[in-house]
């Protein structure tokens, strides 16, 4: 199989084709810090979603999980961007049969019984066909695009630019360690046998989960820029948004025990719950289809995150003090921690209250945008804050699943759902289930993870 590296060639074609949609936003930010010129951010913002929904790569990605950081970007551009679906153009027939060759070989019509010219669906680094393989099995093909490791080299230089901008116009939030954990993902998402042993991790996780499925692997089919899977029948969640609040709630809480029940059992999350990344069974069972960001934390983050719900919940000041620093928080003030505890008490608010409740109540999107401008003034006034890197995906995850709670208007103890995951919590078990799980998934046990929660693939 012929090796596919980041090219210059590759990077400069990228620059042009991005500079072409978003190049504008340096130039008019700057124009309105530096010459006082006064910009329309609302038809700024809604011109930059519409360029950068026309091409295919990470920048869709990544303008999505930064919209859902309270104030990593203007308020006008994380709304706007917050809308983005990864659901790019579908890349031709001429086009598949020549991937193809180069993954598989040029026999490679012989390995399926069958292969549809048309995908099925087309994300942001490659897109999908239905086949049947040999023995009869449907499967799942995705194929990346050529080039890949260029368009993402040159999209993270283009997000460091624009990023660094806004962070000399505003110093509400330091970027930095945003920036290198969203680069150090993208890189891995495009290893697709990565997300190969991914998909066998969460296999494993969830195997006693009988709401929740995960499609098998076939090996002999999967590449680094192949990936071959069973395909699982199912529909997009939002078309159960009427269905009877019976079959709403079981859908919820099966997302919930989807996502909580790999990190709070095994330190691991699903750090991009998009809406095209799960389906529906008949059965209103949930499948997971997508596995590339994925990320692997110490037990005593995961430990820290509880002590946090434990600090807001008891008005123990030290505890939540202990539980930012255990997240990678640094030199926290009085007043730093007070801000943090704003946006704390948004996110957990679910969890406090021991009865049945809608998200809606406390963490409506109109509600969390009011949160998010009050943590960004009072961010602003007490001098700013660093997020950790690995804030960047519990954040994600936890705003994105509240997504798809408010949508389905779910009626849920949270309450009690958390209580039950993490009764007798033991970072000690936690930490050899996370070695064993990851041996036996063909990824580096625990010797290997390092402080920040990262692991190496076997050579």
């Amino acid at each position: 199989m012929a090796e596919e590296r980041s090219s210059i060639g590759g990077r400069v074609r990228r620059y042009a084709q991005v500079g072409r949609a978003v190049g504008g936003l340096a130039a008019r930010l700057g124009a309105e810090r530096v010459l006082g010129v006064k910009l329309d951010r609302g038809r700024h913002a809604a011109e930059l979603k519409q360029a950068l929904g026309g091409l295919k790569g990470p920048l869709m990605k990544v303008a999505q999980i930064l919209s859902t950081i309270p104030d990593a970007l203007p308020q006008e551009y994380a709304l706007e961007l917050a809308q983005l679906q990864a659901n790019a153009p579908h890349m031709g027939w001429p086009f598949v049969k020549r991937r193809m060759a180069a993954e598989l070989g040029e026999d490679w019509r012989a390995r399926y019984a069958q292969f549809e010219h048309e995908a099925a669906a087309a994300a942001s680094l490659g897109q999908v066909h239905r086949a049947v393989g040999l023995d009869g099995r449907r499967l799942a093909c995705k194929l990346q695009y050529p080039d890949m490791g260029s368009v993402v080299e040159a999209d993270l230089r283009q997000l460091k630019v624009i990023l660094g901008l806004y962070g000399a116009y505003d110093r509400a939030i330091d970027t930095t360690d945003i920036l290198e954990e969203i680069a150090e993902r993208l890189r891995e998402e495009l290893d697709y046998e990565r997300e190969a042993r991914h998909m066998r991790l969460y296999a494993l996780m969830l195997e006693s989960e009988p709401g929740v499925h995960v499609p098998e692997v076939v090996a002999e089919l999967t590449t680094r820029r192949l990936l071959t899977m069973t395909w699982l029948n199912g529909r997009p969640i939002l078309a159960f948004r009427d269905a009877p609040a019976e079959v709403r709630n079981r859908l919820a809480l099966n997302m919930f025990h989807a996502w909580y029940r790999p990190f709070y059992g095994y330190g691991v999350i699903h750090g991009d719950p998009h809406l095209g990344n799960y389906t529906v069974r008949p059965d209103n069972g949930i499948n997971l289809l997508d596995f590339g960001c994925i990320r692997v934390f110490p037990p005593a983050l995961v430990q820290g995150v509880i002590d946090l719900y434990h600090a807001l919940d008891r008005g123990d000041r030290a505890l939540a003090v202990h539980a930012y620093e255990t997240w990678g928080f640094r030199n926290l003030t009085r007043e730093a921690v007070d801000v943090l505890n704003i946006w704390a008490e948004f996110i957990y608010a679910p969890l406090m209250e021991n009865r049945p409740r809608t998200l809606e109540e406390t963490n409506s999107v109109v509600y969390g945008r009011e949160v998010a401008d009050k943590v960004h003034g009072e961010l602003r006034r007490v001098g700013g804050v660093t997020p950790p890197r690995e804030f960047v995906l519990m954040d994600r995850a936890a705003i994105g699943l509240g997504s798809v709670f408010l949508h389905l208007k779910a009626e849920v103890n949270w309450h009690r759902l958390f209580q039950d995951i993490v009764a007798g919590f033991d970072a000690r078990a936690l930490a050899d289930r996370q070695a064993r799980a990851l041996e036996a998934a063909g990824l580096t046990p625990a010797p290997a993870v390092t402080a920040e929660g990262s692991f190496r693939h076997p050579a």
